[in-house]
């Protein structure tokens, strides 16, 4: 069974170049990125309380999620970096969820597999921060929240396949990665997660 996916096209270059000469302004939009990933895992227990299979990874997903915002808080305070006035509406996410099935259970499957993407890439581009810090402790930070997000990808397709045909899961999957990718190449590059 495979719990990982390949995404279909990598982070550019400017992406990371924009990220390291506003490092500042990717650690707020990263403490943001964590505190919507716990609300989001919180919601799924709200929405769907009739799915008993997945509640206790959803609330353990949270839970970690809202440590890794604790987390990046902490080495905000350290940098004197303040916490962002407002949580705007991040376009990547937004634009994927646009994408969306309406009716109940396609769109239960759909939310779970943008999650893994989002989990997916937010992997990926850790990983590009943490290979490309000179500080030994910003480096290990990254490179543990990297494992961490992987998982979470992995976390989210093993939900779906609780509740869908494995075919049709890893169809849907397919057809996300392919979304995501157009989503992803269609932004403004700017100092973010996403």
């Amino acid at each position: 069974m495979k719990l990982n996916l390949d995404l279909a096209c990598p982070s550019s270059p400017e992406w990371l170049a924009a990220v390291l000469q506003d490092f500042d302004a990717f650690l707020q939009d990263h403490a943001d990125c964590e505190r919507k990933a716990s609300a989001m895992a919180m919601s799924f227990v709200a929405k769907y309380p009739d799915r008993p299979a997945i509640i206790p990874e959803l609330i353990a997903t949270a839970i970690e999620e809202l440590e890794h915002f604790q987390q990046v808080y902490e080495l905000m305070q350290q940098r004197g970096i303040a916490l962002a006035h407002s949580m705007g509406e991040d376009p990547y996410v937004k634009a994927l969820i646009k994408r969306c099935h309406s009716g109940r259970e396609e769109r239960f499957l759909d939310r779970l597999l943008i999650a893994s993407v989002v989990e997916t890439r937010g992997a990926e581009r850790f990983r590009l921060v943490s290979e490309a810090q000179e500080d030994r402790e910003m480096h290990r930070f990254y490179k543990i929240l990297w494992a961490s997000e992987a998982k979470h990808g992995h976390i989210f397709v093993k939900m779906a396949l609780n509740y869908f045909e494995r075919g049709r899961v890893y169809d849907r999957l397919a057809w996300w990665i392919e979304r995501e990718a157009e989503v992803l190449q269609g932004l403004a590059i700017r100092s973010a997660l996403h």
